[in-house]
């Protein structure tokens, strides 16, 4: 009997939709999930919508799915991250062999999978941790992929990645795919996971957008339809700001109901979150990189969620009113400041999440290469966007560039921006609505470019209650010092260190 190239379980949305596109690249595919009843539904629905269904095998017990599969067996699992993956592992080592290979293509935290890959690597087990994005179209169609793991794991599973992943043409007519290989343990659901937080920054700086545009305030003279703000994300679309997210929200802000109203109105205005953008945030802390943007993202999410809360606090809590000149013939000119600071916001956003990736890559020492990320995330993914490709040049001119405002393209085009993002963050805050991400993105750029901050007066007070100890401008880096501020005190010091 004829064996499978490849096996998958789980057959969520994400799951069906993978195995559909390796069965219709040609792999022979076996697949398994815990519910017998989701196996035989998709057994049907795949008879209309996969194109080569010969490629399809159905288990319906661990045994004989792996006994099915070409050795070394390589299997997929596309299940709910946490405790679930690891149930699932622990179902298939008994009928494993060494040499076979374990690949997690779901949303894990990268901690997980580097201690899945030592765990398993001890019973000679491979594994590979895989970072999909694309959502239901992108599985079915061409995801980007981000894959990390040992040598010997992408010597068994690149090339079955880079096959079924989003293909991109480049400024010569050549196609290119949307999957590399990064790195060691743990990288490719580290890169997932910073995809995720700047999805996050972007998704709440177009969101502040759109609530700036839409946004029914008595002390704010500016006003447009749902019709009139979705054309203005689709202008922005065909420009610099041109992007999967702004597309879709275009899309969104058009769309009625069935009584002939916006749907967009109709939604509560209480956002959910899986995690991944908090991670994010939690393993900037790890890193030392500030990542102000997705950080914001994360909060704003928390605070929508305290809908019954500003209910109650919109009774007692009133805004003051600054008065702005305004008229008619300003909504291009707002406009386009909006655009400007979009832009300038989100390429901060992106600064911030290379920053981090670079920090790690560091310390876990995994070489991974910006160009390669820039490049598998310009097809498929949810962040794709037109910045992208300047992003691939920037390191691609350098590839230790500590930031990507050293980048002479990126650091005259926020000059260029500047003006815009500066009028539209005043205007937020006159008009009392809020600006979360595009504020913290403006203060991380001001706080960045400045030569002088007043952390000295931080250090200064840190000495004075707590013997901390400070630097100084006149001497060498790495050499403390300790006042008696008080003249009370005594010459004893805390030790200098940073967490």
């Amino acid at each position: 009997m004829e064996k499978n190239d490849i096996g998958l379980i789980g057959l969520a949305v994400m799951g069906q939709n993978l195995v559909m596109n390796l069965a219709d690249h040609g792999y022979k595919t076996a697949f398994f999930n815990r519910s017998r009843e989701k196996t035989d539904l998709f057994i049907n629905e795949s008879k209309t919508a996969c194109e080569s269904t010969e490629n399809l095998d159905p288990y319906f017990d661990i045994k004989s799915f792996v006994e099915s599969i070409e050795r070394p067996r390589r299997i997929l699992l596309m299940v709910k991250a946490g405790d679930g993956v690891d149930a699932v592992i622990e179902s298939l080592l008994p009928h494993l062999e060494k040499g076979d290979l374990i690949a997690d293509l779901g949303n894990s935290f990268f901690r997980d999978s580097i201690r899945r890959e030592e765990s398993l690597a001890g019973q000679g087990i491979l594994f590979a941790g895989v970072g999909v994005s694309g959502g239901e179209e992108g599985a079915r169609r061409g995801p980007s992929i981000m894959p990390g793991g040992s040598p010997e794991a992408a010597a068994l599973l690149e090339s079955v990645l880079t096959s079924i992943s989003a293909e991109v043409k480049e400024i010569d007519g050549s196609p290119a795919k949307c999957c590399r290989w990064l790195g060691g343990g743990g990288s490719g659901h580290y890169v997932k996971m910073v995809h995720n937080g700047i999805e996050y920054g972007d998704m709440q700086i177009i969101s502040e957008a759109y609530n700036l545009m839409t946004a029914e305030k008595n002390n704010s003279p500016f006003h447009l339809t749902n019709d009139q703000a979705s054309k203005v994300f689709t202008d922005w679309n065909n420009s610099s700001l041109a992007g999967f997210l702004n597309e879709i929200t275009s899309e969104i802000l058009q769309y009625r109901d069935e009584d002939g109203s916006f749907l967009i109105d109709s939604i509560l205005d209480a956002a959910g979150q899986k995690g991944t953008g908090k991670w994010t945030v939690e393993e900037s802390f790890n890193q030392g990189r500030p990542v102000t943007v997705i950080s914001e993202a994360v909060y704003a999410r928390a605070l929508s969620s305290l809908k019954s809360q500003r209910i109650e606090a919109k009774k007692h809590l009133q805004g003051s009113t600054i008065a702005i000149n305004f008229s008619k013939k300003d909504n291009e000119s707002i406009i386009s400041d909006l655009g400007d600071a979009l832009l300038a916001s989100r390429i901060i956003s992106y600064a911030q999440g290379f920053s981090l990736m670079t920090a790690a890559s560091d310390n876990f020492r995994w070489e991974l290469s910006p160009v390669s990320i820039a490049e598998i995330w310009r097809g498929g993914c949810i962040i794709r966007s037109a910045l992208l490709s300047p992003i691939r040049a920037a390191f691609t001119n350098n590839s230790k560039l500590p930031s990507l405002l050293f980048d002479e393209y990126f650091s005259n085009l926020m000059t260029q921006l500047q003006s815009g993002w500066r009028r539209t963050a005043a205007r937020g805050i006159a008009w009392g609505i809020p600006l979360p991400g595009i504020t913290s993105a403006l203060s991380y750029f001001d706080g960045f470019r400045s030569g002088r901050l007043p952390a000295n007066l931080i250090q200064a007070q840190r000495d004075y209650f707590g013997g901390h100890m400070y630097e100084r401008t006149d001497k060498p880096r790495g050499e403390f010092f300790h006042t008696n501020w008080t003249g009370r005190g005594g010459k004893a010091a805390s030790s200098a260190y940073n967490a």
